[in-house]
């Protein structure tokens, strides 16, 4: 069979997938690590390089979702197309008959109405293929913990993927104790990127849940990427897969990481569940005796007389519009800044901005979000000594 030849020196296009309104920090995550911008989309950065280049990434980046490896694109107008197109690529290269593959498909054609049907295409094309050729095909079903394609067909346009990361990279595997709704660890790397930061100064997080942006505050300070908490990946699965990829790319990430943090990370939280979850969250990543967890009240929590940020992700609540016993929350936080976090940058994470009104400070950005489908903003403020309280029916911020 064949197989031997060196698909990991192969170079062709990688695309990088995020959320909406995350590309512009996972940009900046690529460009940092090396690679090139090819093309910038509302859900995805273009870069380019070999399989080898899909490892290092798939350790690094903490705002992707996934790393996907261009193989082939097509014109594709009828499933008949998608079939015969994907039975002529050589996938024996990629993967052998004692394989498991799954396919997972995108799809936008007329003549499709159902995603599942576009990929038992791709699936039905790959294993005739397999077995044209050898008398034997490999397995296939859903798990996406070995070989996973990736199908994305628009129009008349298809193309396919190698997904090189398999289950999602947005979880860094830390978290094994959720608590009331989490912020997704990519997204908590996004907010963190987005805010003015040094990662020297002071990191306060009331509020803190069961602990991720606290945790990945640490992780971040100390140039310590998500890769290191996660032992399986789609690339492993693969035909020419060499450990000694993947040994190499972690070297040179532990390479990089700080043997002492460079800030003081404080959480704390009202109720001594969030404390416990995420206190064994930080454990799991190794940085619980970074941070300095306490249980108290919101105003309670601890606040440095020198700078630093102070971000707050507070509940929302289950509907659009007002929330009274939420409004007496987003009007204390307003306080809270007011009164103790002078010279600090005070960030409020939420999804709800009638209730954001009630904080009453001027802000100084609005940064947009998605928290899943929810529309959020990360509202930014400059807390200087005689910040003043503005009615709450006021918006006179910029939108970004």
């Amino acid at each position: 069979m064949k197989g031997t030849e060196n698909i990991f020196q192969q170079e062709s296009t990688i695309l990088v997938t995020c959320p909406k309104r995350i590309g512009k920090y996972l940009a900046e995550e690529i460009i940092a690590a090396g690679y090139p911008i090819e093309s910038e989309m509302q859900t995805g950065i273009s870069t380019r390089g070999t399989l080898i280049d899909c490892i290092r990434l798939n350790l690094v980046l903490r705002t992707a979702h996934k790393v996907l490896f261009h193989l082939k694109t097509f014109r594709c107008t009828h499933p008949d197309q998608l079939y015969s197109s994907t039975k002529d690529f050589a996938w024996e290269k990629y993967f052998s008959t004692e394989s498991y593959f799954t396919i997972v498909a995108n799809v936008e054609n007329e003549t499709i109405t159902d995603s599942r049907f576009g990929s038992y295409k791709v699936k039905d094309a790959i294993a005739d293929r397999f077995t044209s050729l050898f008398k034997k095909r490999p397995d296939s079903g859903p798990e996406k913990n070995k070989i996973v394609i990736y199908l994305h067909w628009k129009n008349d346009e298809a193309s396919l993927y190698i997904d090189t990361s398999g289950e999602t990279i947005a979880k860094h595997g830390y978290r094994k104790k959720p608590f009331k709704a989490p912020v997704q660890e990519s997204l908590a790397s996004a907010l963190i990127y987005a805010s003015r930061w040094d990662r020297k100064s002071t990191f306060i997080n009331p509020m803190c849940g069961s602990g991720t942006l606290a945790i990945q505050a640490c992780l971040t300070a100390l140039n310590r990427y998500p890769g290191l908490f996660r032992s399986n990946y789609c690339f492993m699965h693969l035909n020419a897969f060499e450990m000694s990829y993947y040994d190499k790319a972690k070297e040179e990430i532990k390479s990089a990481v700080l043997r002492k943090m460079p800030a003081r990370v404080i959480a704390t939280d009202l109720d001594p569940l969030a404390i416990e979850a995420a206190q064994n969250n930080a454990a799991t990543a190794g940085v619980d005796h970074l941070i300095e967890f306490r249980v108290c009240d919101f105003r309670e929590t601890e606040v440095p007389e020198d700078a630093g940020v102070i971000m707050i992700n507070p509940e929302y609540g289950e509907r659009l519009g007002v929330d009274k016993d939420l409004e007496e929350i987003y009007t204390a936080i307003g306080d809270f800044f007011k009164k103790k976090c002078t010279g600090y940058l005070g960030y409020v994470f939420t999804g709800n901005l009638e209730l954001a009104k009630r904080i009453g400070l001027k802000t100084k950005r609005r940064i947009e979000f998605y928290n899943g489908t929810i529309d959020a903003r990360l509202l930014e403020y400059e807390l200087y000594s005689g910040s003043k309280k503005i009615n709450p029916q006021q918006s006179d911020a910029p939108t970004s």
